[in-house]
């Protein structure tokens, strides 16, 4: 039996189509907000697989809302994702949100701590 997974091309924004506006828009949620401290925690290693943000960070949501998530973080050009055998990594766009907005992820992430207990809106 053929176990093969699909994999599919994860499309991400140019450098030049990432908005300020999606940018904050997509930090100002709490889950996205903690999964970015969590993805930020792994820099030093290049990214971090997107099933082990959600057992370091403590997060309740379920795999859908999960994958919204990340859905936004990505669009919005926070995030670069991609796939890693069957599995599926993400780590964030330092060097560009560095260049085009100096400072800010650094002081989101300074400013702001990973809620402890961020229930992703409840299985709805």
């Amino acid at each position: 039996m053929d176990t093969q997974v699909e994999q599919y091309e994860l499309t991400h924004p140019s450098e030049d189509a990432v908005e300020l506006t999606a940018v904050l828009s997509a930090l100002a949620e709490p889950v996205r907000l903690t999964i970015v401290h969590t993805v930020a925690d792994y820099a030093a290693e290049g990214g971090i697989a997107c099933l082990d943000v959600w057992e370091k960070s403590g997060l309740t949501a379920t795999k859908s809302t999960m994958s919204h998530h990340y859905k936004v973080l990505r669009e919005a050009g926070l995030v670069v994702m991609w796939w890693v055998g069957a599995k599926k990594h993400v780590r964030l766009r330092r060097e560009l949100m560095d260049v085009r907005w100096p400072g800010l992820l650094d002081a989101v992430l300074a400013d702001t701590k990973a809620p402890q207990s961020v229930h992703a809106h409840e299985k709805r």
